[in-house]
């Protein structure tokens, strides 16, 4: 069983970040590949394109977009799968880029991912 922790690209690497994987399907503005120190990119199991859109436009609405990228991540199993096995029990944290820690599709990510596991 994997631990999952959150964290934004942004903040510093720690030891104990364990395998850093970026779940943003744009890389993050301003941040080099080295400063990031990301092992794995996970373009795949971001939201959508049409669903990181709408959600700008419609961000009073977290609930839907739960909803929405939960169903996107039904259809993403294959890739959730290698992810799984790419961490296989050892801890792991799953970064993002976006400022508001408390409505990040990582966090839904990290319960998708945890229910799994």
């Amino acid at each position: 069983m994997s631990e999952f922790s959150l964290k934004r690209v942004y903040d510093p690497p720690e030891p104990d970040d364990g395998i850093r994987i970026l779940v943003d399907r744009l890389w993050p503005r301003g941040l080099t590949k080295e400063g990031a120190q990301v092992d794995i990119w996970c373009k795949e199991l971001a939201p959508s394109t049409e669903l990181r859109r709408w959600f700008h436009k419609n961000a009073d609405q977290w609930q839907e977009f739960t909803r929405r990228y939960r169903k996107e991540l039904a259809a993403q199993q294959e890739a959730i799968q290698r992810l799984q096995e790419e961490v296989d029990g050892k801890a792991a944290t799953l970064l993002f880029s976006v400022r508001d820690r408390a409505r990040t599709h990582a966090m839904i990510l990290k319960d998708v991912l945890e229910d799994i596991d």
